[in-house]
């Protein structure tokens, strides 16, 4: 089976499963496993880049798809070269990937159509059944139940250090999945901060959204942690001024108590991958460390804001 993921987290999924040696084309912000884009073609290429900031970026997505326009193109030529069995994309999030539509337009040239399945998880528990869908349409089935089950084992031995805890011992925790302007993490991120011990400001399942300062400050969070959407920690980090240059942010709860902190979002929190379980970790160990202090995070992936 020839594959081609245009989806990160699909891209995860399918190498998880074993299955890295069958994908021939993946876009470019498959970055996961190292290298891999070295070694299979790279069909896409997005209209925002590393050296923009996060303002740049959000205005360059909001002028494209206020005109009907894609943030990313697909190289229709090379994806047809590639001659795909199965390809993976998604329809959920018009900046996260090509769209299920321009997929569909793009092989129907093709003079054996493969087939496409859309991944569109909006909790952890989808999340899972992405995993199932990708195992069915591999002929990996087994190996995606063997998957999911120690995947859920993870969570559940989160979730016994954390259930019996009073509201009062849970922080209320503002996830920031983007900086300027600023965005609240929605879909499972919610979910994986109740699983492990904290108060969101907002329903598990429901997409991210954008907050304005004033109901941050009302909301005033005990955590804040910073998880924007495509960076990793040390790229962060250069916008951290964004946040301090608010009026009040040093008068916030989690400011004055040194309870804020970086993550590497797209590794940990915005790809709806086997990873999010260790999100889920490092969550817990930011919450909660004297209960999870056996628990070990991968390196660099959790920086505490001075």
């Amino acid at each position: 089976m020839r594959i081609v993921s245009l989806l990160p987290s699909a891209t995860e999924i399918v190498c998880a499963l074993g299955l890295r040696d069958r994908l021939v084309g993946v876009s470019h912000d498959c970055d996961w496993p190292p290298g891999l884009r070295d070694e299979v073609a790279v069909v896409t290429q997005a209209a925002v880049h590393e050296g923009m900031s996060s303002l740049e970026i959000d205005q360059t997505v909001k002028a494209l798809t206020a005109q009907g326009l894609s943030v990313y193109e697909l190289d229709v030529e090379k994806l047809q070269s590639l001659k795909p069995d199965l390809i993976l994309t998604q329809a959920l999030c018009e900046v996260c990937a090509p769209s299920y539509e321009a997929v569909e337009r793009a092989v129907r040239v093709l003079g054996e159509k493969p087939l496409i399945v859309s991944l569109e998880p909006r909790t952890l528990d989808e999340v899972f059944e992405t995993i199932r869908a990708v195992g069915e349409a591999t002929g990996a089935l087994e190996r995606a139940e063997r998957l999911i089950s120690a995947l859920r084992a993870r969570v559940e031995r989160v979730r016994e250090r954390t259930d019996a805890l009073t509201l009062e011992e849970r922080p209320r925790v503002l996830a920031l999945e983007w900086l300027d302007p600023l965005y609240v993490g929605g879909h499972w991120v919610p979910e994986l901060i109740e699983l492990a011990g904290g108060e969101p400001p907002n329903p598990a399942g429901e997409p991210s959204y954008e907050i304005d300062w004033p109901d941050v400050e009302r909301f005033n969070p005990d955590v804040i942690v910073l998880m924007p959407c495509g960076f990793s920690v040390e790229r962060a980090l250069e916008e951290l001024d964004v946040l301090r240059d608010y009026e009040g942010w040093e008068e916030l709860r989690a400011v004055k108590n040194g309870e804020v902190y970086l993550t590497h979002g797209s590794y940990y929190f915005n790809r709806p991958g086997p990873r999010l379980v260790t999100g889920l970790e490092i969550l817990a160990k930011i919450l909660h460390p004297e209960r999870f202090r056996d628990v070990k995070i991968p390196k660099g992936s959790l920086r505490r804001v001075p």
